[in-house]
């Protein structure tokens, strides 16, 4: 590491010319250019990106025509890396340090992140901006001069990013980059969902809508806190084999059933309800159906997948008040960044927390675009993208 910090030392307080793959309109191949990344200010870290990996987040808004969808951005939000220099008023990280930047702030002092009951920070809140937090401008430019938009805070489809330190978080060395990157949103978010947002119980029924890298994080949770159902609905049958290998023991195709109600099939097949319900889709009918099949009295729906911007849910009051269930939102798995994550490592280096399976492919930087193409098609959970390699 030694030699590491050496060399990351001469570049400190200068502008760095490096890669990075530029989404530069909505659903295009990403363009790899050589872009200038600016030193950090005031409570910012500039950080070189050792290897990243494409989360379902990434291809949504690439997608996306219409703002919070923005052109010409650096997506990516998943990654590992190195503190490469570090700005003003920084004390709690120095140069050469392992690090994993996180979409969701977390500063550490304010009310919400001081207590046990949120992870909601008051200070910054979490929002889909195409800025730094702190003073709404851009550390990305292409040789050209041409701004370029961050993404998530984080924006680590680049060889060098700047993130704010509210948005980082030290992570142990012993962890393998192409495994620590998986902290950094969808596994986190997933065991997260099961572990603390619903505090699964061990001999509990679980229930998951669909079976994607995040829903299989949650079956892998869940597995972790001793559920002894778990109940995978997807429409890829395929599916089923693979979350086996994350503790899935039954598997509801949901094209198979005609016109029934996915909540009736599972409410027949549990007995009147599931313990836990997760919707890991993003999709609103998919939560109604969730929570038509938790169990009266004490089932919760746990809202993990990422709708589109307007999306409305319905409920009849009188299920409200008379079943007795709860519905909650589970962004970032409930964690907060800078406690949650080191324990996940610790039960990852416990080899409790297993991490290889996530990983289906990995790829040089060069191949970025062949990973969109695998995430689409549905052939891969995560895709590590290494920068070097």
């Amino acid at each position: 590491m030694a030699a590491t910090r050496a060399e990351l030392s001469k570049t400190a307080g200068k502008p760095i010319h490096c890669r990075a793959a530029v989404a530069r309109k909505a659903g295009e191949p990403l363009v790899i250019e050589e872009v200038i990344v600016a030193p950090p200010k005031s409570c910012e870290v500039r950080i070189k990106i050792i290897c990243t990996s494409l989360c379902h987040s990434d291809v949504t808004f690439w997608k996306l025509k219409d703002f919070p969808g923005c052109f010409p951005r650096i997506l990516g939000h998943e990654a590992f890396g190195i503190v490469e220099s570090v700005g003003d008023n920084v004390q709690e990280l120095k140069e050469g340090d392992s690090v994993i930047p996180i979409f969701l702030p977390d500063c550490t002092e304010c009310i919400d992140c001081t207590s046990k009951k949120s992870n909601s920070c008051s200070q910054f809140q979490f929002k889909v901006s195409p800025w730094m937090l702190r003073d709404g401008t851009s550390r990305f430019t292409t040789v050209d001069g041409e701004t370029l938009y961050h993404f998530l805070s984080v924006s680590s489809f680049a060889e060098y990013t700047v993130v704010d330190i509210a948005n980082v978080t030290k992570i142990d060395p012993r962890v393998p980059p192409n495994r620590a990157c998986l902290f950094s949103c969808g596994v986190s978010t997933g065991v997260g969902a099961a572990l603390k947002t619903a505090s699964v119980e061990q001999g509990s029924t679980v229930v998951i809508f669909g079976l994607g890298g995040i829903g299989l994080a949650v079956a892998e949770g869940a597995r972790i806190c001793g559920a002894s159902r778990i109940i995978g609905v997807d429409i890829n049958t395929d599916k089923f084999e693979i979350g086996k290998q994350f503790g899935v023991t039954d598997f509801v195709n949901s094209n198979s059933y005609g016109d029934k109600p996915i909540s009736q099939v599972i409410n027949e097949m549990t007995n009147g309800g599931a313990d836990y319900c997760f919707e890991c889709v993003g999709m609103g009918t998919l939560v109604q159906e969730a929570y038509a099949c938790c169990r009266k009295g004490w089932g919760k729906t746990i809202v993990v997948g990422v709708d589109k911007p307007g999306a409305m849910l319905t409920f009849k009051s009188f299920d409200i008040l008379h079943l007795g269930k709860t519905i909650m939102g589970s962004l970032f798995g409930g964690l907060k960044p800078k406690s949650d994550i080191p324990l996940l490592v610790k039960r990852y280096l416990d080899k409790e927390l297993e991490l290889d399976k996530f990983v289906t492919h990995e790829l040089s930087f060069q191949d970025i675009n062949k990973a969109f193409d695998l995430l689409v098609e549905g052939k891969s959970l995560r895709c590590v993208i290494w920068m070097d390699k």
